[in-house]
């Protein structure tokens, strides 16, 4: 009998302990009220303050509303964030940051070490710059897409899992990862975002954690296939009046004259989606002088496009990497940089094209 006492004693004993909770730290919030994901869109305000919007609450089955903060720095804006709400905003809760451009022209360094030194944010963060007005588009779609913040993030899971060469993904722990390393410089995705939309625009390319270009258009397209996802699922050229689809790249890059000179050469497989010009592709020779002529233009584009890319002094292809040999003393990043500027760089691209079935008579 004193044994059952025993055992019914400590049963009870352990049940209150894990009722009332082991720790001397009080947490504000149940397990149920800590939302998935939320987001933070930051830009410049008036006197160098920041302008910091998210949605509130961060929850799914509640009515949202945007709020948007004024903070000097960037923690202070945080905490802030927690005074509109009774339910406290936690860190680990941000998946998503939004830049403003103009916002990371001047670099943007502060924000991501204060997110980087935040021990519960996620180093899959992901990051993207905005063109427009996204706090326009957040106060009118928070009640036309139900639940926003997380349909966002979706999209960016989505196309980083799929990789289908259609944007670049990029999380908190890559671009850090890129600003770092050497010969490296760090990207991100663009989008330009207005009343009524939240479109993919382009690559940001950065010089140290400032905003130095975007990639739009034909390069980047020739982005995605040389250094990215090395894909695209259509490739439009409308000089020529076609379209590619299924573009898969191989690439390989050579030294001539001791570094003095750098071929690229791009391997294409493709199929045609639409062809809208003047050739007749069924026929064997001028099907050959389409394939010929994309060669071309692609060739042409290319060469411009790296030339660009030296021009701005960055090197998103982390050329400078294969400069590295084994009993040479490695350049640092200001002699790769010098050298990468005045870099002779010629550009090749074969293509292959699969064959049209014969057109039915």
């Amino acid at each position: 009998m004193g044994q059952i006492k025993r055992i019914l004693f400590m049963a009870l004993f352990i049940s209150m302990m894990l009722a009332a909770g082991c720790s001397p730290f009080l947490e504000n919030n149940i397990i149920e009220e800590i939302a998935p994901i939320t987001f933070w869109y930051t830009k410049e305000g008036e006197d160098g303050e920041l302008n910091m919007t998210t949605l509130m609450p961060p929850l799914l089955k509640e009515n949202k509303r945007p709020i948007t903060l004024k903070a000097d720095l960037v923690r202070k804006g945080a905490q802030d964030f927690n005074y509109k709400y009774f339910r406290e905003l936690k860190a680990g809760q941000i998946r998503l940051l939004f830049i403003d451009e103009n916002y990371a022209k001047k670099g943007i360094m502060p924000l991501i070490n204060m997110l980087m030194i935040e021990p519960d944010i996620s180093s899959r963060l992901y990051i993207a710059i905005v063109k427009g007005d996204f706090e326009d588009y957040i106060k009118h779609q928070v009640h036309e897409q139900e639940n926003l913040d997380y349909f966002l993030y979706l999209m960016f899971k989505h196309y980083e899992k799929k990789r289908q060469g259609e944007m670049t993904i990029i999380n908190i722990h890559q671009f850090m990862k890129n600003l770092y390393s050497p010969y490296s410089d760090p990207i991100l995705p663009v989008f330009k975002a207005d009343k009524e939309n939240f479109t993919y625009a382009g690559t940001a390319l950065f010089s140290d954690d400032k905003l130095i270009a975007t990639v739009r258009n034909i390069d980047e397209h020739i982005f995605q296939l040389i250094n990215n996802d090395h894909y695209l699922k259509i490739l439009p050229i409308k000089t020529l009046s076609v379209v590619l689809g299924e573009v898969r790249s191989s690439v390989h890059m050579h030294w001539k004259r001791k570094f003095s000179s750098l071929t690229i050469k791009v391997e294409l497989s493709s199929g045609i989606k639409e062809y809208q010009g003047d050739k007749n592709i069924y026929d064997e020779d001028e099907f050959a002088d389409l394939n010929n002529e994309i060669e071309s233009y692609l060739e042409k584009q290319t060469t411009e496009f790296m030339k660009n890319l030296q021009k701005w002094r960055v090197d998103p292809f982390q050329i400078g990497k294969r400069s590295l040999t084994p009993f040479a003393k490695p350049l640092s990043e200001k002699q790769w940089l010098n050298h990468w500027e005045q870099l002779e760089i010629n550009v090749d691209y074969k293509l292959s094209i699969q064959p049209l079935l014969e057109k039915e008579k």
